[in-house]
């Protein structure tokens, strides 16, 4: 990350970090969900978590903290995952309501 702010860069590494693991955290624990709700609010947790590390990536790629090119991939990737947990948050959902 960036030389010039090394303050900045560590916080939003930090926050990253922290987002960016959530989101598995919370994939991983909604496989031991007591019940369709309970797996739900895990996966919209992890959906929430996408969005905020998505939010440190666009921050980190337009302050030009980060290399771009790398950077954009793994901003890519995250909103695949988001897209992912959108239509499976959507499928319990609907099961739900059956």
């Amino acid at each position: 990350m960036g030389q010039q702010k090394p303050g900045v860069c560590r916080t939003l590494s930090k926050q990253l970090l922290r987002s960016g693991t959530s989101i598995g955290a919370n994939v991983k624990e909604a496989q031991s969900a007591q019940s369709d709700k309970d797996f739900l609010s895990k996966l919209e947790i992890a959906l929430k978590e996408e969005r905020e590390t998505e939010y440190w990536l666009e921050i980190l790629i337009e302050a030009e903290l980060v290399d771009k090119n790398k950077f954009e991939s793994l901003l890519q990737e995250t909103r695949e995952i988001g897209k992912i947990l959108v239509a499976s948050t959507r499928k319990v959902k609907e099961k739900i309501k059956q």
